[in-house]
C-alpha cells in the first residue's frame, strides 16, 4: 500500500485561521503562522493554506501571511485562494509555496490548468473541487461553496486532469465540518475517473474515519482535515500510530 499522507488545512480569513460547518458559520481558531509551525513540528506530511474569501472578494491572496507561513515550516505547502492567472501562480510560488491549488480560477478560466501545467509542471498544479449533491447529482460549486456552477463534478475533474492537473483535492460540502466521516461514495467516483493522486477533504471526526477511508478506498492518497486537528481532538501522532497498527502505511 502506498504511504498515506495526513494533511492539516488552514482556512484563512482576514489573517486568521477559521472553521465552519458545510462551508458556513466560520469561527476564529488561531494565528496561521503559529498553527503552521505546530503542524510542521508534529507529524503533518504536508500543509494546505487556503485564503478562503479571496475569490469571493475578487482580490489576490494575502502574500504577507503566506510568506511567513512558508518561512516557518519544513514540509510541502500547497496554497490556494484567488488564483486566476499565471501571475498568481508565480506570486505564490515566489512566496514559498510548493504547489498551487486552483478552484474558482479554473472554473472561470478553463485554460489556466493547462497553461500552468506547461509552465510549472503537472506536479505543481492541484485541482481543488468543492462538490455538493444537488437533486442526486454531484455539482461543482465556486467561490468558497457559495455558487452552484451547474457543472457535473466527475466530468469537470476528469477534464482538468486531462488538461494537466497533477493532484485533486475533493472537498465534500455535504460532509464538511459535520465530523461523520469522509464522503466515500463521492471519493470512489473520483478515484474511478482519474489516475492522479486524490486527497479526501471534508467530514473527518475521529481517527476511525481515516482508517475507514484508507481501508475502504486504498486508491485515496491522503486525508485532509481541519477542525479535529485545530481543536486537539485528534493528534497526528496518535492517528499515524493507529494507521500503522491497522496495516496502513504512514510516515512517522
Amino acid at each position: 500500500m502506498i504511504t498515506k499522507r495526513i494533511i492539516p488545512c488552514l482556512d484563512v480569513k482576514d489573517g486568521r485561521v477559521v472553521k465552519g460547518v458545510n462551508f458556513a458559520g466560520l469561527g476564529d481558531v488561531s494565528c496561521p503562522v503559529e498553527l503552521a509551525r505546530y503542524y510542521s513540528d508534529n507529524g503533518a506530511d504536508e500543509l494546505v493554506f487556503y485564503d478562503i474569501t479571496a475569490s469571493a472578494e475578487g482580490r489576490g491572496l494575502f502574500t504577507d501571511i503566506l510568506r511567513r507561513v512558508a518561512e516557518t515550516i519544513f514540509i510541502p505547502l500547497t496554497v490556494g485562494g484567488g488564483i486566476y492567472t499565471l501571475d498568481d501562480f508565480d506570486r505564490v510560488l515566489k512566496c514559498g509555496a510548493d504547489k498551487v491549488s486552483v478552484n474558482s480560477g479554473a472554473i472561470s478560466h478553463p485554460e489556466l490548468v493547462q497553461e500552468a501545467a506547461k509552465r510549472y509542471g503537472n506536479q505543481c498544479v492541484v485541482l481543488s473541487v468543492d462538490v455538493k449533491r444537488v437533486d442526486g447529482v454531484y455539482r461543482v460549486f465556486a467561490k468558497g461553496g457559495r455558487e452552484n456552477t451547474g457543472m457535473e463534478a466527475i466530468e469537470w475533474i476528469t477534464r482538468c486532469v486531462e488538461a494537466g492537473a497533477g493532484e485533486v483535492v475533493v472537498n465534500s460540502i455535504d460532509t464538511d465540518g459535520v465530523k461523520q466521516g469522509f464522503d466515500l461514495p463521492l471519493l470512489e467516483a473520483v478515484c474511478r475517473a482519474v489516475s492522479v493522486p486524490v486527497i479526501a477533504s471534508g467530514g473527518a471526526g475521529c481517527i476511525q474515519d481515516f482508517i475507514t477511508l484508507f481501508q475502504g478506498l486504498p486508491q485515496v492518497d491522503a486525508g485532509l482535515a481541519a477542525s479535529i486537528f485545530h481543536f486537539g481532538e485528534v493528534a497526528i501522532s496518535d492517528l499515524k500510530a493507529e494507521m500503522q497498527r491497522q496495516g496502513i502505511s504512514a510516515r512517522q
